[in-house]
């Protein structure tokens, strides 16, 4: 619907667009009762008094009925004519335009009833969108309500309660057991879990501790925790979210832009058919019956349904993704994600976990497992390698080495207990007896660090960012609807393999690097719709060239949340399959209403121009039509269910043995 002005209730207020964000202080207020919302009630009234106007045309009241209908006309023509006379004003033409015409034309011709049904019908109409487009955002806007009205702060002085609102940067803060996280923060004391499951769509609760990021109306479990803000209380994770869904609210899909593109020249076309026939009735001296028949005309084509059979869809699919963690951008990105044929996805952080760890330990004979991780641990507590931090988690207790050199790129090397001891690459340190062992390792993609005792070879330590534990059902959930997947690694080819392999994806891409990964999407675009999956910078150019760039976790790095037009605020890859799903099923709903709305013009049309619907039918046949648009787009809204708990793994060394 395209002709009243947009409500400007409370239920419809849009986010302020200034620096600080949207103060969380009015914007979970409760959605008004449909018996408070003036801009329902008035159709109704209109209703009112034309069901009134009806029983007294039917007792023969003369001419009270007539008053009554002519109050009934004025009530229901109020919420379209003023909004139709502003746009004409400004050279724009509009369904409103056609309904108004319509009206006057009933009434010039004696027809006051059906001016009044057509006014109350369509008003009614009108409203109900509205109020379904209000629900839509007002379901995401509830999202604000996570964020608590306050908050408790440590000062040199002591505690503190202020505004949620008020919140800077780096405050520090306190929220005891049971209490919603105010802003986005990172822990600095105390140890917890966190109910994050309203904002990522992840139900498990999360252990945090020291040096842990926590979002903003997350529940916290059983421990006080003090937190550092990271964002102020006006500009967080979750109002992000509703800022950047809002907006997308505006941006157009290609299927709105088909039914704008329908429905735009549609109503000049009307006008013209409508004045066409109204002439014949002039030409063949029947001008009474034709011209009421132009006025039925213009009713049937008008493209009323057809106006809202997108956005209605496209903002209650948007809205309810973003109450289970997909933070759509646009309408546009909206329905390329429901178009998806092939998912690619970066490794690092992606599908795997961003911490390597020690996952194997091979030793040759006189050593064990403990002598080669204690080695390691006493050289590489020197060093600054990642994976220098693998081998301390693994052995915190490192000897005391002398001698230290290291050797950049290669290992490092030092004395212990006056025994020379080194640890590298297979490269740089040769595995000798324990070659074929290094190989299996490396292709089960692993790192293998050697480790050797004056000169001799004592061990093999490898080394994997290990996948995610829900990453191989995501990618089985993937493959179940159809969709092919392929990983984009900056790994070697054996690594790669064999992480491709252990996750079911079936093509992969080895030693890639940001401008690779970009051209390797683009080339798949040219053939398939293609969505990239990525949470780093190095991920940013990949998902700028993707139809959809979808950025993980609401702690990504900037350029990649920027460059993506779909942004997960949680971590877990089941997430992607059910994003699918549920724009796809979008996209059919967006496609049953575009249809069912040209079917309705195509029917009336020839019905009204051959007398065989009046007025009153056609008019009712039309906003039935819309009502049904309207319901069958809130179907959208429905959101998908929080992912189950994903059953906990525990690491332990494996001996390749």
């Amino acid at each position: 619907m395209t002709s009243a002005p947009p409500v400007t209730g409370p239920a419809t207020e849009t986010l302020p667009s200034s620096p600080e964000g949207p103060d969380t202080g009015d914007e979970a207020e409760e959605f008004t009762p449909w018996w408070k919302d003036r801009h329902l009630l008035v159709p109704i009234a209109a209703g009112l008094l034309l069901g009134i106007g009806y029983l007294l045309e039917w007792a023969a009241r003369t001419p009270a009925n007539t008053v009554v209908l002519a109050l009934s006309l004025l009530a229901g023509a109020s919420t379209f004519i003023p909004g139709a006379v502003r746009r004409l004003m400004r050279g724009r033409l509009g369904v409103g335009l056609l309904m108004t015409i319509a009206a006057v034309g009933a009434v010039l011709l004696g027809h006051v009833g059906e001016a009044a049904a057509l006014a109350f019908l369509f008003s009614i109409a009108e409203a109900l969108e509205d109020r379904a487009l209000d629900k839509a955002r007002h379901g995401l806007r509830s999202l604000l309500s996570l964020i608590p009205e306050t908050a408790t702060i440590s000062r040199p002085a002591g505690q503190l309660v202020i505004p949620a609102s008020e919140i800077r940067i780096r405050d520090v803060l306190v929220v005891r057991p049971g209490e919603r996280v105010p802003t986005d923060a990172v822990v600095t004391s105390g140890r917890s879990s966190l109910d994050a499951s309203a904002i990522t769509g992840e139900s498990i609760p999360v252990e945090v501790g020291p040096g842990d990021g926590v979002p903003a109306g997350a529940i916290n479990g059983t421990g006080s925790l003090e937190l550092e803000a990271t964002a102020d209380g006006r500009d967080n994770s979750l109002t992000t979210i509703v800022r950047l869904v809002e907006s997308a609210q505006s941006r157009k899909g290609s299927r709105a832009r088909m039914a704008d593109r329908i429905a735009r020249p549609l109503v000049p076309i009307v006008l013209l058919v409508a004045g066409l026939v109204a002439l014949f009735g002039f030409l063949v001296g029947d001008p009474g019956t034709w011209s009421e028949r132009a006025l039925v005309v213009l009713v049937a084509a008008s493209p009323c349904a057809l106006a809202i059979a997108v956005p209605v869809t496209v903002i209650s699919a948007i809205g309810a993704a973003s109450r289970f963690g997909v933070v759509i951008k646009s309408g546009e990105a909206f329905e390329q994600l429901g178009a998806v044929e092939l998912v690619a996805f970066d490794k690092t952080g992606t599908l795997t976990r961003n911490i390597p760890a020690v996952v194997a330990v091979e030793t040759a004979t006189g050593a064990d497992d403990t002598q080669i991780l204690g080695i390691a641990a006493a050289l590489e507590a020197h060093s600054t390698h990642p994976l220098a931090a693998a081998i301390l988690a693994e052995h915190p207790a490192p000897l005391t080495v002398t001698d230290v050199r290291e050797f950049p790129g290669q290992g490092i090397a030092g004395t212990l207990e006056d025994a020379s001891v080194r640890v590298g690459s297979p490269r740089w340190v040769t595995p000798g007896p324990l070659a074929s062992a290094c190989e299996r390792m490396e292709s089960e993609g692993m790192t293998v660090i050697v480790v050797d005792i004056n000169e001799i070879p004592a061990g093999l330590i490898g080394i994997r960012d290990e996948l995610k534990p829900e990453a191989a059902a995501a990618i089985s959930e993937l493959n179940v609807q159809g969709i092919t997947t392929v990983m984009l690694t900056g790994d070697n080819s054996r690594t790669a393999q064999a992480l491709a392999r252990d996750v079911g994806i079936g093509d992969y891409l080895a030693e890639q690097m940001p401008a690779d990964k970009a051209a390797a999407i683009e080339a798949r675009s040219f053939h398939q719709r293609t969505a990239m999956v990525g949470d780093g910078v190095n991920d940013a150019p990949a998902l700028a060239a993707a139809d959809v760039g979808i950025a993980m976790g609401a702690t990504g790095s900037a350029a990649a949340i920027e460059s993506a037009d779909v942004a997960f605020t949680g971590t877990d890859l089941r997430l992607i399959p059910q994003a699918l799903a549920h724009a796809r099923r979008g996209r059919r709903i967006m496609a049953g209403n575009i249809a069912l709305a040209l079917a309705i013009i195509i029917v009336l049309f020839p019905l009204a121009l051959f007398g065989v619907l009046g007025l009153a039918g056609v008019v009712l046949v039309h906003e039935l039509a819309e009502v049904v648009v309207i319901l069958n787009g809130l179907r959208a809204a429905r959101g998908q269910a929080v992912l189950p708990p994903i059953p906990a793994q525990k690491r332990a060394i494996q001996p390749v043995r």
